[in-house]
């Protein structure tokens, strides 16, 4: 593939007939994953890590593309930093791949099984999904990711990428598609759409029959858009306004280590801090300020925080409801265990909130009351990833309470179905 030359924008018309053709290709590719078997796909996805590697400089060429266009279009830090691509991320991603080669492959997979009275066996087993829609944004290790995860789920993928990171985007999925084909499995089972129009974008969420389920990736707009628009079901990854609660019982040491890095570790991925909760009765709040400040974090505070440190700005109302991502934290003071939920009830997109305390009993009612897809006791919000729970490259933390919730990997792709096996029952 040429990554050097954009597709001319399409028609309406146009882009309804590329979807529908790439929905046609993906749904016949889809066929023939759903009966791959697990070394198929596992070799697939180790041949796709191979040229990911082998094709490292013109990838980060391409990045470096997206890296110019983006500098001079006045993208934040944070985005930026989504956006960059150097030898060991892309070498993280490959590993990523690899990875995922390695876990447990969920098609097939039993749930559970039964007899019924009459003797029908009946067995309930993951089958893939079929065709997965997925939009995202910046994010250029997302193509690399979607496509493992989706190959080895047994479902084929359609990717529509951020106009941000389109050359890097084209680079990474003709390195993966290189791999399925030396492999032998179809090329067809990771499409690319091939323009940034957003006629595509539109005609990919009208595509029912063709694709079984979107995935939006991105910030407030690019799923509002997808909710509104799709005639297919969504699964989708809202902005991460998570809370990290410090309890009167917290230990002071744990407390800092945890805020600073919960914060300021990666400032532009969803699962960073972006609100902090003190308990009025905690007695060191002011060294977690400082601590923030010295990490060049700006703090932004309520009336008691601006109190204690004349470096604290102000928080104003659309602080509390605002996904930062950057060195920016709202700081606010509250009063104990029942504060905090209140204020985490009215502020939280139910992505990760984490409490510290010693406390047993006021840990245990934070993780049952707080209605996210993550809730943390004693650790960092920046470990709300696929990876760091164990299942591999994720495609997204859902934050709704259908189908699946929580960072969506493997298990989170298949749905279904039941098995019934009987010796001439019929029914009376």
């Amino acid at each position: 593939m040429n990554v050097e030359t954009l597709t001319p924008p399409p028609s309406l018309a146009d882009a309804d007939t590329l979807i529908a053709d790439m929905g046609a290709r993906a749904r016949a590719a889809a066929k023939r994953l759903a009966v791959a078997t697990t070394a198929e796909k596992a070799a697939a996805l180790h041949a796709a890590a191979h040229q990911l590697r082998a094709q490292a400089t013109a990838i980060l060429d391409a990045n470096a593309r997206d890296m110019a266009a983006g500098k001079s279009t006045g993208l934040t830090g944070a985005m930026l930093d989504r956006l960059r691509l150097d030898d060991a991320r892309l070498g993280g991603i490959a590993d990523a791949v690899e990875a995922v080669a390695g876990l447990a492959d969920p098609a097939g997979a039993e749930i559970d099984r039964s007899t019924r009275p009459n003797g029908m066996e009946l067995v309930r087993v993951r089958v893939p999904l079929g065709v997965i829609g997925i939009i995202y944004e910046s994010r250029p290790n997302v193509t690399a990711d979607a496509a493992a995860l989706g190959l080895m789920s047994g479902n084929a993928v359609i990717l529509r990428g951020g106009s941000e990171a389109v050359y890097s985007n084209r680079a990474i999925h003709a390195a993966f598609t290189a791999g399925l084909a030396e492999a032998g499995l179809p090329t067809d089972a990771v499409q690319l759409v091939p323009t940034q129009d957003r006629a595509a974008v539109g005609a990919l969420l009208r595509a029912q029959g063709l694709v079984d389920i979107i995935i939006p990736r991105g910030g407030k707009g690019l799923v509002a858009r997808v909710q509104d628009e799709a005639r297919v079901p969504v699964l989708a990854h809202l902005d991460g306004i998570n809370h990290l609660y410090i309890d009167a019982a917290a230990d002071p040491e744990k407390a800092v280590a945890i805020a600073v890095n919960a914060k300021m570790r990666r400032t532009g991925i969803c699962g960073a801090t972006e609100t902090i909760l003190i308990d009025r009765a905690y007695p060191a709040p002011l060294a977690i300020i400082d601590a923030l400040i010295a990490a060049r974090c700006e703090v932004r505070g309520d009336t008691a925080i601006m109190a204690l440190s004349p470096h604290v700005e102000p928080a104003l109302s659309g602080d509390w409801d605002c996904e930062y991502l950057d060195a920016i934290v709202s700081i606010a003071m509250v009063d104990g265990i029942a504060g905090a939920l209140a204020h985490i009830d009215r502020h939280s997109s139910r992505h990760t909130d984490a409490i510290v305390t010693d406390d047993a009993a006021t840990a245990e009612r934070f993780l049952s009351e707080v209605d996210s897809a993550i809730v943390m006791h004693n650790a960092s919000t920046q470990f709300a990833d696929g990876g760091e729970f164990g299942l591999g490259a994720e495609i997204g933390i859902a934050t709704g309470r259908l189908h699946a919730r929580g960072p969506v990997a493997l298990e989170g792709l298949t749905t279904y179905k039941w098995l019934v096996r009987g010796t001439g029952q019929v029914r009376p």
